[in-house]
């Protein structure tokens, strides 16, 4: 039996106003996803990319519509769940790294495990080797701002691995940083993925979209292209192993999260 896809999105549709004034932010989108996919959402403001983003999320749900997450159908849950799933489904990384201040690299990747109820050594094993996975272990004691920009948005996409999630949320992980780090951040999520991690992206600039295998477009809440590119290339032998790491953490997770929406 195949698994079941990472995203199943049916018909959504999201409105927000009433009467004269109803804005159709999104106006039935269809949407598949399977594990191991690079995809690249993209539209002017006003597309409907953000309102698709807080729903693929869980942060927002759509006016009508079902969306499936990892084979989970989120409208049936309360927020508890919501929460759970959340934390455990999806890792997000933002513009904004949204890094607490005088809080070391390691202890900010544990956060979620924190949350999520993980005992110390454990959370500080898996830390860990997120922080490997993103080349910053030995900056693990480091804080924000001893940090670059570009080792910062490291740090966040540690934290958004360590719960070893169905899908990796990216929304517009670059648009704070130089050319280079923009560079060196997408060759860490490239890689990720060439390991077999579901990746979303959600950006503006083609020259993001371009590192991602599929690429849809929005326009006025309506997806009018979904288009695949060449694959990139596998990933690097260390990033391979420290990611082969992960699997019985994603194991783990999966159980929890399965028994904590029950």
């Amino acid at each position: 039996m195949s698994p079941a896809p990472v995203i199943a999105a049916r018909s959504l549709v999201k409105t927000y106003g009433m009467g004269d004034a109803v804005v159709h932010a999104l106006a039935g989108v269809d949407l598949t996803v399977h594990q191991g996919d690079y995809v690249a959402i993209m539209g002017s403001s006003g597309s409907g990319k953000s309102t698709l983003m807080n729903i693929l999320g869980c942060l927002d749900v759509p006016t009508t519509g079902r969306y499936l997450l990892d084979g989970i159908d989120v409208g049936g849950l309360d927020e508890r769940q919501l929460s759970l799933v959340r934390n455990r489904k999806i890792g997000f990384i933002f513009q904004s790294f949204n890094l607490v201040p005088r809080t070391s690299a390691v202890a900010q990747v544990e956060l979620p495990l924190a949350y999520a109820g993980v005992k110390a050594a454990e959370r500080r094993r898996r830390a860990m080797a997120a922080l490997t996975m993103v080349g910053l272990a030995e900056r693990a004691d480091h804080k924000p701002n001893e940090l670059s920009g570009g080792q910062q948005q490291r740090v966040a996409v540690a934290r958004a691995l360590v719960t070893a999630p169905a899908m990796l949320l990216a929304d517009e992980p670059t648009g704070n940083l130089d050319s280079h780090s923009t560079k060196e951040v997408l060759g860490i999520v490239d890689r990720l993925n060439a390991t077999g991690r579901t990746v979303v992206l959600i950006t503006h600039e083609d020259e993001v979209a371009h590192h991602a295998k599929r690429v849809i477009r929005l326009v006025d809440g309506v997806i009018v292209s979904d288009v695949r590119q060449a694959p990139v290339d596998g990933p690097p032998p260390a990033m391979a192993a420290a990611a082969e790491s992960f699997g019985q953490v994603a194991a783990e997770a999966e159980t929890l999260t399965q028994e904590a929406i029950r």
